[in-house]
């Protein structure tokens, strides 16, 4: 348990004042969107339950916003009137209705969420990737911390160790990335030693050419244990780029792809959000490193993991049936631009696989 001494008392308050003026909390005009601050919170969980298909009522946003009914009730009146928002009679309770984005909503969201991304991708631009993964790691415990008990997820009764995240390669990482990769793509899709075989290969190799400054692998580390990792491999997808087929050589003018590789969390800590701070850790690396494009490829199905590469502007940008892991599965290519996702191509095809985040 941290000791909260005046001082740092004093400081996280200034520290969360600070961050609440400078994200416009104080305005009626959060995002540059014409909202006040609990319609933009309000749209964003509306928006979020529309893509997992999951029921939404006023009752529901009560919670999540921490806010009073009659407080709901005037907001979502007040974005139904605007046409960003429509209610239907829900099928599972006649007293209750179900809310919902309209097209004018969803294009209002749209603008919000790439206002906020380009926020957060500028101030992440400014530190270090390992500064990065403390401001990440940081928000989430902070704001956990806060929540009551007990549903804290920092208390004692929370099934999820906390982790800490470090870069670059420590004693048994392939091995153990190997093993989550297979037991979980085992369960999953059906993947047997074949694709084991690919993946501990693969890594074996990259680990050879990790001192390469376009080259980064991440762990999580929970109890002395590795339950998470994450790889950046700025040289493979970039070999294609060069004309003369030298291992490495790149032109000059051909745009450099970031590769994002061997993904995976352990069982034990899927939901509890480090597949989050693995890959915001990998794509401040990649920010950093000025690449042009991160790609990553996944298979079909894994919807926990599309969403979260959505939600860090990646798009699919391919889809081709595959054999080669041992079973037939949709092979998923996901492209991630600068700012905003883009579905270019770029670079030759690598038939290592990547792996779901959660």
């Amino acid at each position: 348990m941290t000791i909260a001494t005046p001082s740092t008392v004093e400081t996280v308050r200034s520290a969360a004042r600070a961050l609440v003026r400078r994200l416009g909390f104080l305005g009626d005009d959060l995002a540059e969107s014409g909202l006040p601050a609990s319609a933009v919170h309000a749209m964003i969980e509306i928006g979020a339950a529309q893509r997992q298909a999951r029921r939404l009522t006023a009752k529901d946003l009560c919670g999540l916003l921490s806010l009073e009914k009659s407080s709901v009730s005037r907001m979502l009146r007040k974005l139904v009137e605007a046409g960003l928002l429509q209610e239907q009679p829900d099928d599972e309770d006649a007293r209750a209705k179900q809310i919902s984005l309209t097209p004018s909503g969803a294009a209002k969201l749209a603008q919000i969420d790439a206002f906020a991304r380009i926020q957060v991708e500028t101030a992440l631009a400014r530190l270090t990737p390992t500064q990065g993964v403390t401001v990440t790691q940081g928000l989430q415990l902070y704001a956990e911390a806060l929540s009551p008990e007990p549903d804290n997820p920092l208390s004692s009764s929370s099934p999820f160790p906390l982790a800490e995240i470090a870069n670059g390669y420590r004693p048994g990482l392939i091995g153990r990335c190997s093993d989550m990769h297979a037991r979980y793509y085992a369960r999953t899709v059906g993947f047997g030693r074949e694709f084991e075989a690919i993946v501990a290969t693969g890594l074996s190799e990259f680990c050879t050419r990790i001192e390469h400054p376009d080259n980064e692998i991440w762990t999580a580390i929970a109890d002395e244990k590795i339950v998470g990792t994450i790889a950046i491999d700025g040289e493979d997808l970039n070999r294609h780029a060069s004309p003369s087929h030298i291992p490495g050589e790149v032109t000059g003018h051909a745009p450099r792809i970031a590769h994002l590789r061997w993904f995976i969390v352990d069982d034990g800590q899927r939901g509890s959000g480090l597949g989050r701070c693995l890959l915001s850790a990998a794509l401040a690396f990649v920010d950093a490193r000025d690449f042009a494009e991160t790609h990553l490829w996944t298979f079909r199905g894994l919807d926990a993991a599309r969403a979260l590469y959505e939600a860090h502007g990646f798009v699919l940008a391919d889809e081709t049936p595959g054999r080669q892991w041992g079973s037939e599965v949709m092979e998923q290519k996901f492209v991630r631009g600068k700012q905003t996702a883009v579905g270019a191509g770029g670079g030759g095809r690598t038939r290592t696989a990547e792996a779901e985040g959660f």
